[in-house]
C-alpha cells in the first residue's frame, strides 16, 4: 500500500488539472490518477499526411470506435447521441475545438426566469473571478465587448475570421442578427510558451503546434513544479469508506493491471460526467447500497448532453476549405428565452470551415452530392474548399430518466462495469432542433450557399456530459453542496460538468474549469474546517 496522501484527484483532463493546480499552493501532499498516459505531439495526426483517416482510428472522438488501453467502452445503444470523451493527460481538452464561451448570468436563474428546471446555488458572479483566471491560465483569444455577455477581456486578440467568416457575418448583419468573434483557447500570440497558431486545421486531433490549450501544456506542468504528483495508467474502481463513513481512499488498478490501494485524506473527482457517477455506482458499500453519495438518488441521473443541429451548404467561390482554426464566430441572437417561440432557453450558433479533401469525399458520396462517372471531378472541384456550416448547440434540460447506470453486462479490460446512457431527446430539445435548422438555413441562404444538408441532432456529438452529480442546497434533491462538497460523504468532492444544475447553451469547457477553480478556492478558505 502507498503511503497516504492528503488530496487525492481522479482524472486528470481540464477539471482535474485545474484543481491541482489551485491547491498546490497549500503545500499539500496531492496526487491525482490518471487512468491515460502523456501524449507525444510529435505523434499527433497533424505531424502527418494520413491525419483525416486517422481521424477514423487511433483518433476517433468515440472510445467505442477508438479502443484504445486508455479507453473503457460504454454502452450507447439507448441514445440518439453518442457519448465522445479522449483519456489522457488533458482528457479531451486534447481533442476539443478549443471554443470557449462561458455560460450566462441567466443559465444559472433557468427555475426564476422560466419555472423550468432549477436553480444553481450559485451564480454567475461568483465564478466571475474564476472564469478571468482560467482564461489566464488557459490563454484566450477573444475581442472584448460582446454584447451577449457582461464586461470581460481576454488576454489574447481574436481569430482571424477568414473568408467563412466575413462571409457569415455579413449575412448575419443584413439578418440583423448578433454575432461577435469567438473566445478561443487557439493562441493567436506566442503565449507564455505556447506558439502561435498556424492554421494548419487540425485542432480536433491534437494540436502539434501547442497553440491549443490542453491542460497537459497549460496547468499540469505548472500544477508538477509546484510539487503535485500525477501517475498515469491507474484506472479507479471504487472509492473506499473508512468506519466513520469518511472516504479512506481508492482502490485502483496500476499499468500492470495489478490491484493497488491508494489512502487519502479527502477524495476529488473529476472523471467527467459518465465517468464520475460510474465510478460513485460502482463504489458500493453496506451504507451506500446504491452507490457512493447517493442517499439522493441523483448520481447519473439529469444526463444532459447538449443536441446538435449541424447544417451546412456550398458557395459559388472558394473560402477557407479547412485552413485556418474551425469555428471563430459565435452567434447568441436565439440564446434566451423568447415567449413567441414553442419551446423555452435557447441555443448558440458556432461558424464552422470547410472540411478536408477526405471527409468532403466520404461524406458527399454518402449524401449523394458526389457522383461516380463523368461528373465526379468536376462536381467534387465545386464541393471541395466550397463549405460553410453553422452548428446550433442547444440547452438541454435535466430530466430524471435521462441517466447513467452501470452496465450489467459490458466491462472494460479491468473488470469494471461499463457505463450505460439512457437518454432521450425530449419534445423541448426537438423543436429547439428544428428552429436552429430553420434560421442556419436562413443565415447560409442569405450568404449566397446553396445544396444545403446537416445533420439533426449530429449522433457523434456527445462532449459535453453535465448534471449527473449536480450540486444544489437540498440533499434530498442534489449530490454536492453550493462548493463541490458531497452530502453524504464529507471528504468527497466533485469539480467536473457533473455539477451542473442546467446545462446552458453554450461549451461547458470554461465554465467546468471555473467551477473547479471555485472549489478549489472554496476548500482552501475552509481548510479548518472543511469536514465540519
Amino acid at each position: 500500500m502507498a503511503d497516504p496522501v492528503d488530496v487525492l484527484i481522479i482524472g486528470a483532463g481540464a477539471s482535474g488539472a485545474a484543481v491541482a493546480w489551485s491547491l498546490a499552493d497549500t503545500r499539500m501532499r496531492i496526487l491525482c490518477l490518471e487512468q491515460g498516459g502523456w501524449m507525444k505531439p510529435s505523434e499527433y495526426p497533424s505531424t502527418g499526411r494520413d491525419w483525416e483517416a486517422r481521424q477514423f482510428g487511433d483518433f476517433h472522438i468515440s472510445p467505442n470506435v477508438r479502443k484504445l488501453p486508455a479507453d473503457y467502452p460504454i454502452n450507447d445503444d439507448n441514445s440518439p447521441i453518442k457519448i465522445v470523451n479522449f483519456n489522457a493527460v488533458g482528457g479531451s481538452t486534447i481533442l476539443y475545438a478549443g471554443h470557449f464561451p462561458r455560460v450566462h448570468p441567466s443559465d444559472f436563474r433557468v427555475r426564476s426566469l422560466d419555472g423550468v428546471a432549477d436553480d444553481w446555488p450559485i451564480d454567475y458572479a461568483t465564478l466571475e473571478p474564476f472564469f478571468a483566471e482560467n482564461d489566464r491560465m488557459m490563454g484566450v483569444s477573444g475581442l472584448a465587448g460582446d454584447p451577449a455577455y457582461p464586461a470581460k477581456s481576454s488576454p489574447m486578440p481574436p481569430l482571424p475570421l477568414g473568408k467563412s467568416g466575413a462571409r457569415l457575418g455579413a449575412a448575419m448583419n443584413r439578418l440583423g442578427w448578433h454575432w461577435w468573434p469567438s473566445d478561443s483557447t487557439l493562441a493567436t500570440q506566442d503565449y507564455e510558451g505556447r506558439a502561435r497558431c498556424i492554421n494548419l486545421a487540425h485542432c480536433l486531433y491534437g494540436c502539434a503546434q501547442g497553440a491549443k490549450a490542453s491542460t497537459d501544456i497549460t496547468y499540469w506542468p505548472e500544477a508538477l513544479r509546484a510539487g503535485v504528483e500525477l501517475r498515469t495508467h491507474c484506472r479507479v474502481r471504487e472509492i473506499t469508506l473508512n468506519e466513520h463513513g469518511m472516504a479512506k481512499g481508492v482502490v485502483y488498478y496500476d499499468e500492470n493491471g495489478v490491484e493497488q490501494f491508494q489512502a487519502a485524506e479527502v477524495v476529488i473527482v473529476a472523471a467527467n460526467g459518465v465517468g464520475t457517477p460510474r465510478l460513485l455506482l460502482n463504489s458500493v458499500s453496506g451504507k451506500f447500497p446504491n452507490g457512493l453519495a447517493n442517499s439522493s438518488g441523483q448520481v447519473g441521473r439529469n444526463l444532459m448532453l447538449h443536441p446538435y443541429a449541424q447544417t451546412y451548404g456550398y458557395v459559388d467561390e472558394p473560402l477557407d476549405g479547412n485552413h485556418g482554426p474551425p469555428l471563430c464566430l459565435w452567434s447568441h441572437e436565439f440564446y434566451e428565452t423568447d415567449p413567441s417561440r414553442d419551446f423555452v432557453r435557447g441555443y448558440i450558433f458556432q461558424m464552422s470551415r470547410g472540411v478536408g479533401a477526405l471527409t468532403e469525399a466520404i461524406t458527399s458520396s454518402a449524401a449523394g452530392r458526389l457522383p461516380w462517372g463523368a461528373d465526379h471531378h468536376r462536381v467534387y472541384r465545386n464541393l471541395l474548399n466550397h463549405r460553410i456550416g453553422m452548428a446550433a448547440i442547444c440547452e438541454d434540460l435535466p430530466e430524471a430518466h435521462n441517466r447513467v447506470t452501470l452496465d450489467p453486462v459490458l466491462k472494460d479490460g479491468n473488470g469494471i462495469p461499463a457505463p450505460r446512457i439512457d437518454y432521450t431527446l425530449s419534445e423541448n430539445s426537438r423543436r429547439m432542433l428544428a428552429h436552429g435548422r430553420a434560421r442556419a438555413l436562413d443565415i447560409l441562404r442569405e450568404a449566397g450557399a446553396t445544396n444545403c444538408d446537416g445533420e439533426l441532432p449530429i449522433a457523434y456529438a456527445g462532449w459535453h456530459l453535465l448534471g449527473t452529480a449536480r450540486m444544489g442546497d437540498d440533499p434530498d434533491n442534489s449530490v454536492v453542496n453550493s462548493w463541490g462538497r458531497s452530502h453524504d460523504v464529507r471528504n468527497l468532492f466533485i469539480v467536473d460538468g457533473s455539477l451542473f444544475v442546467t446545462s446552458g447553451g453554450v461549451n461547458p469547457t470554461s465554465t467546468i474549469q471555473a467551477l473547479a477553480l471555485y472549489v478549489a478556492d472554496s476548500m482552501k478558505q475552509r481548510l479548518a474546517t472543511l469536514f465540519d
